[in-house]
């Protein structure tokens, strides 16, 4: 089993780090943690340096300023690339990460390797968005897990969480724990910015993977379709009978897509290495 430590940046970001090799950092949704990750980290660092971290007003990372939009948690990023000396990484989003991860590839292009997205939502339908801002304004009056019970019940298959009660109750407790204007402050952004800079995504050139569950209601699969179809030679994947959670409730599957996408965007970049020299 993988122990590891959390290490801090100067910032004050909160990360783990662990195998060898080609770098790839991995952002969690609104209101999770680095923790997240744990399926992931076992299947990916045997081939791969695995850098999870909490994103700003969550886990132990420092509170966002109000008002922080979203380039403030692509610099996030930005800082912790810069305090591990790497020139560049592979970045998986899932949900609010994937927005991150989508800002950092539109500023800092030159610092992506590749680009996975997953679980991410893109261009809401009015109702969709009405739904999200009412949530918000729940998180505003109520706190972090003012709509955890129906969170849980959209992010995971009901076989799941009867078959997982304790992990069930540890996720209750963490949104339970956010920051609450942390929490609120990020939200806001996931909230909104579904649509940040959607007109210059054509600009993205590194390989990129778009990913969701066939029943993930809030980051559907037609989000996914219309996402991919913005990026320049992006593959889309949408896994069966998947809900929102699928890296923590399927994370074999997860993992599965993500090294094939890994590899073939490595194999494609060197090619391109070849052809250059």
């Amino acid at each position: 089993m993988i122990r590891l430590t959390a290490e801090r940046t100067p910032a004050g970001t909160s990360y783990l780090a662990t195998g060898q090799g080609q770098p790839v950092v991995l952002i969690h949704g609104v209101g999770l943690n680095k923790e997240m990750w744990g399926g992931q980290v076992v299947g990916l660092a045997p081939h791969y340096r695995v850098i999870t971290y909490d994103m700003l007003g969550h886990g132990a990372s420092p509170r966002p300023e109000n008002g922080t939009p979203l380039l403030g948690y692509a610099d996030q990023l930005l800082e912790l690339l810069d305090h591990l000396q790497l020139p560049q990484a592979t970045v998986i989003g899932f949900s609010m990460g994937g927005l991150v991860a989508r800002a950092f590839a539109l500023h800092y292009p030159e610092r992506l390797k590749s680009l996975v997205v997953l679980n991410s939502v893109f261009n809401r339908s009015p109702e969709q968005r009405a739904g999200v801002i009412a949530r918000t304004a729940q998180a505003a009056e109520h706190g972090p897990d003012a709509n955890a019970e129906a969170a849980l019940s959209r992010w995971f298959s009901r076989e799941y969480q009867a078959a997982n009660p304790a992990q069930i109750a540890a996720l209750r407790q963490t949104l339970a724990g956010n920051d609450p204007q942390g929490y609120l402050t990020t939200y806001e952004l996931f909230a909104t910015q579904d649509m940040y800079r959607a007109d210059e995504l054509g600009n993205i050139k590194s390989p990129t993977l778009v990913a969701t569950g066939e029943l993930d209601p809030g980051s559907t699969p037609q989000m996914a379709r219309q996402l991919a179809d913005r990026i320049p030679g992006a593959t889309v994947a949408i896994l069966a009978e998947q809900r929102h959670m699928m890296p923590v409730e399927s994370p074999r599957l997860v993992n599965q897509l993500l090294l094939d996408f890994l590899e073939t965007a490595h194999a494609q970049q060197q090619t391109i290495k070849g052809i250059v020299a």
